[in-house]
């Protein structure tokens, strides 16, 4: 999922992919208030999940953001 999570950050967002790391802060990538929810939206467009803005912003790094996609994606 970071891949995908990954792509998305790079080609909707216009995010810098080599200050994307597992282990990258939103600070550490640039990812303010207002692109995380352009993330959110992005999200559901593209994949059909639905992550509040408010779940993104409480995620730390860009992992945990990977494995809160991953857990949604997996709910059916």
């Amino acid at each position: 999922m970071f891949e995908t999570l990954k792509e998305i950050l790079v080609s909707k967002l216009k995010l810098s992919p080599e200050q994307i790391t597992p282990e990258a802060t939103k600070e550490d990538i640039e990812l303010d208030s207002l692109a995380v929810v352009e993330l959110s939206l992005t999200l559901e467009n593209e994949l059909g999940i639905t992550i509040s803005d408010d779940e993104l912003l409480h995620a730390e790094t860009v992992e945990e953001i990977a494995k809160l996609i991953e857990s949604r994606s997996t709910k059916t």
